[in-house]
């Protein structure tokens, strides 16, 4: 691994970029809210990104952005760079269906041995899996063997978090640890002496399992408040692990509803941050947990390329959040070859753009922040 020097994604990506509430940082360009007559969807729907509407709001997107880049020339293909065959590969295949594009994708991450491909053929599509992110020279080759041109009429989809940024198999638990900093940080914020990180530890490890998701729908914001809830005391680990077995709390809000019954005995802030989240997720806030995400921001900015230039290269992979050198070596000849590029992102907009008053101290939002780039040589 070596480092190929400092640079942001907004480097290559400019504002063409989307998180969950599907707003383009680019205001110029549509959102949800704007697509939703067209859509037909209801106030307050807010399509994950495996779901088919996914795909739809994000080809009315990206064809506005076409219009921006390069007006009167439509797309014709789309080229999508993933980590994970479910969800990334899902986002890939909707896509691909709503906008009529032809599709390749490349879902990639860092195994140990070899390089080795497996292509994956959906009717007319093509997934490219690859156990190392250095197989993206490979895939380059891959696509003018197929005579799948990158220019004006293809639009590349980049997936930022454990792709872009913090690559899957080689910096992603460096995301993961900024995210569970940021956890820790919002209940001793809450709970302050009488937190005990240990409780914490525990009850994120057990309900952060997939067969706690029907619980929790493997929503960061729902863990969090759960373990925070156990921390206060009002509830065991192992007995909340017992009612939701047993199904007396079948899902979220019925679980709020139970602390809410026994909210008097809640600690002053706990009750108040217990409060905004059954007010949030009653109107259909899915990221309810605002100081969680708040404290999640700050996490990841302040640990993107804060280590001088001549660190070991281990010690930035352990410690900062990096770009994906071989990614943004190939984005950058993409975007010289005339295609489109193109951002999608899953973290909450509360995690990864500034509040006003971390603006004002010169916060930047996560893609116009500046890291080192890592990759193979």
């Amino acid at each position: 691994m070596i480092s190929y020097g400092r640079s942001t994604l907004s480097d290559f990506l400019g504002d063409q970029i989307v998180f969950r509430n599907l707003l383009p940082c680019d205001p110029r360009l549509p959102g949800l809210p704007d697509l939703r007559q067209k859509l037909n969807y209801t106030k307050h729907f807010l399509p994950r990104k495996s779901m088919p509407e996914y795909g739809e709001v994000i080809t009315e997107i990206v064809q506005a952005a076409q219009q921006l880049s390069a007006p009167g020339t439509s797309l014709q293909r789309c080229i999508y760079i993933g980590d994970t065959r479910m969800n990334d590969g899902q986002a890939f295949l909707n896509i691909c269906r709503a906008s009529g594009w032809d599709g390749i994708a490349f879902i990639g991450a860092d195994y140990p041995g070899s390089v080795k491909v497996v292509l994956e053929q959906i009717n007319s599509e093509t997934l490219y899996i690859a156990n190392r992110w250095k197989a993206l020279d490979q895939f380059e080759t891959y696509l003018k063997v197929k005579d799948f041109n990158v220019n004006k009429q293809t639009v590349v989809l980049f997936d930022v978090d454990k792709t872009i940024l913090g690559a899957r198999g080689r910096n992603d638990q460096s995301i993961d640890a900024k995210r569970l900093a940021a956890a820790d940080d919002t209940l001793f914020d809450a709970l302050g002496s009488d937190y005990n990180p240990t409780v914490f530890q525990d009850a994120y490890k057990i309900f952060n399992q997939v067969e706690y998701h029907p619980f929790t729908t493997d929503n960061q914001d729902y863990l969090v408040y759960i373990c925070l809830i156990i921390c206060s005391g009002l509830i065991s680990q192992s007995d909340l692990v017992q009612n939701v077995r047993n199904r007396h709390h079948p899902n979220f809000m019925d679980f709020l509803i139970f602390v809410d019954e026994k909210s008097a005995l809640l600690p002053p802030k706990v009750l108040e941050i217990h409060q905004d989240v059954l007010d949030r997720v009653k109107s259909g806030d899915p990221t309810p947990l605002k100081t969680f995400r708040y404290n999640e921001y700050k996490c990841t900015v302040q640990n993107m390329g804060h280590l001088p230039d001549n660190t070991p290269i281990e010690k930035i992979l352990t410690e900062e959040i990096v770009i994906t050198g071989e990614i943004y070596h190939l984005a950058k000849r993409w975007k010289g070859q005339g295609a489109l590029l193109f951002g999608l992102s899953d973290k909450p907009d509360e995690a990864v753009l500034p509040p006003k008053a971390l603006k004002s101290e010169g916060y930047l939002p996560v893609h116009q922040t500046m890291t080192h780039i890592i990759g193979e040589e």
